[in-house]
């Protein structure tokens, strides 16, 4: 899904993979990041500790490059 939305659209994308025990420490919580797994447009935090549908991640990347919504 995020290969074919970054293609789509002139935005950055960064995925960060760890083990499931380095988001489960102390310090990860004071990074005051979403639960992972996770997706974030900007700042804004699309889907924490659960799955999303794609629409709902290309519509926020929409309203993050202030585009109008999908048809």
């Amino acid at each position: 899904m995020m290969p074919r939305l970054g293609a789509q659209y002139d935005i950055a994308i960064e995925v960060i993979s760890k083990p499931r025990a380095d988001y489960q420490t102390d310090a990860y919580f004071q990074l005051d990041l979403p639960v992972a797994p996770a997706i974030m447009v900007g700042e804004e935090v699309i889907t924490e500790g659960k799955d999303v549908d794609d629409q709902t991640v290309e519509a926020a990347i929409r309203r993050h490059l202030g585009l109008p919504a999908p048809p």
